[in-house]
């Protein structure tokens, strides 16, 4: 999630992130909201997608095969996924080192549940692995994994959230 809209810029008191840290996240999947859920999970996919796309185009235009351009397209996204929540924790105060670890714990079930299902469609999709950036199919694979990706990792995320892990980790720092 984009946290910036609760920082002002100035140096966060960290006894009151210490307190926050404490609270009841629920315990529960109910704990958690669906909107809260959705936000984190979108929050996710875009890094996700903007890796991915990227690393297919790459791969595509170095005429790589598809084994090779679906691992770079995979670490793309988890490199971009990452990359959102730890610009957002940086913005917050947090040094360097505790902002990787923080992106990592609240970021890396989300993104291996998004990329496997994302890919999964994109394998199982017939024709979809051969086809070019310019045929519908490879755009209706791709887009079609992410929005079957965002409906199973929503739920994941709200029993991950319930349970004060994923992007919960995220409000700790807020």
């Amino acid at each position: 999630m984009d946290h910036t809209a609760h920082h002002t810029g100035t140096a966060h008191d960290h006894a009151a992130h210490q307190a926050h840290q404490g609270h009841d996240h629920g315990g529960h999947a109910a704990g958690a909201s669906w909107p809260t859920a959705a936000k984190a999970t979108l929050h996710c996919l875009t890094g996700c997608a903007i890796g991915e796309i990227l690393g297919m185009v790459i791969g595509t235009a170095l005429m790589w095969g598809n084994v090779e351009t679906m691992v770079l397209a995979i670490a793309l996204a988890f490199v971009f996924g990452y990359s959102f929540t730890l610009f957002a924790v940086r913005r917050a105060g947090l040094d360097f080192k505790t902002a990787v670890k923080v992106a990592l714990a609240a970021d890396t079930v989300s993104i291996a549940v998004m990329e496997l299902v994302d890919n999964g469609i994109i394998a199982l999709v017939p024709g979809a692995m051969d086809a070019h950036l310019s045929d519908g199919l490879f755009w209706s694979a791709l887009l079609g994994g992410f929005a079957v990706a965002f409906v199973i990792t929503t739920p994941v995320n709200k029993w991950m959230i319930g349970r004060g892990k994923g992007h919960a980790v995220v409000h700790a720092y807020h």
